[in-house]
Formats: structure tokens, C-alpha cells, sequence
């Protein structure tokens, strides 16, 4: 696997909330990509699988799960993104969750600007049940 583009980048050299601004978008086509390949459904159905995977709570969940795999730089990272002063924080998130999920992003856009595709997969394989097992539960049950 490849980034997208061939634009030179040094993500170290990036602001947190540019990583996040990045990271969101790695974290959230990642659960799109495994909710769509678990079951073909309507998109309804698909938008709200992928919210519950990707809401704050749910972003803040995630990274208690992974915080003790993290190295050094990754924690450093995420650190680095969770302190970064934002100018809002959504109305159905806590202020920790989404400072959380901020850090969670900044360390995802880090990854993947860092062509560490593997080390993003094997951080949120680890970590958490795959949306595509609970999707399948979920599908079974209905």
C-alpha cells in the first residue's frame, strides 16, 4: 500500500491539528472500508455503523485500548494532538473525548504521512473488536 499522493511530506515537521485534519480522514475511511467489506447494506445502515465507530467516545475508547502499544513517538504524537488548542468542541462529546480523539487523529495522520500503513492496521486490529465482526453479529441478528 501506498499514500494517495506522491507530494513530498515531512509529518514532523506538521502542526497536531494538520495531522489530525489527515488522521481523521485515514481513521474514517478505514471503518468505512471494513464496514463495507464485512456486508453489502444500505447506506443508512452503513452511516451508522461507521458514527459509532468514529464518534469521540468512541475515538476515545479506542486509544485506552491502544495507549499501552504506543512507543514512545506515538505517544509523543498523540500528546502532542490532545493538547493542541481547538476552537470548539461538539455538543455531544465531552471536552476529553474530543481532545482524545484529536490526539487519536494526530497520531493516525502521523502514520500515514509516514508511510507506516501497517503499524495504523495493527494498532486498531489489536485494539478493538473489527467493525466487520460485530457488523456480521449485528447482520445476523436482524
Amino acid at each position: 500500500m501506498a499514500r494517495l499522493t506522491l507530494f513530498d511530506c515531512e509529518p514532523k515537521q506538521l502542526s497536531p491539528l494538520t495531522l489530525a485534519f489527515v488522521g481523521d480522514g485515514v481513521f474514517d475511511l478505514f471503518v468505512r472500508e471494513e464496514i463495507v467489506c464485512s456486508a453489502n447494506r444500505p447506506v443508512k445502515e452503513l452511516n451508522r455503523l461507521k458514527v459509532e465507530r468514529v464518534r469521540c467516545e468512541a475515538q476515545a475508547s479506542l486509544y485506552a485500548k491502544i495507549e499501552p502499544l504506543l512507543t514512545e513517538e506515538e505517544a509523543e504524537i498523540f500528546r502532542r494532538g490532545r493538547n493542541a488548542h481547538t476552537s470548539h468542541t461538539p455538543k455531544n462529546a465531552s471536552s476529553a473525548d474530543y481532545h482524545t480523539a484529536t490526539g487519536l487523529e494526530a497520531l493516525f495522520g502521523y502514520l500515514y504521512l509516514s508511510d507506516r500503513f501497517d503499524r495504523i492496521r495493527e494498532l486498531i486490529s489489536n485494539s478493538a473488536e473489527p467493525a466487520a465482526a460485530s457488523c456480521r453479529s449485528q447482520f445476523r441478528e436482524s
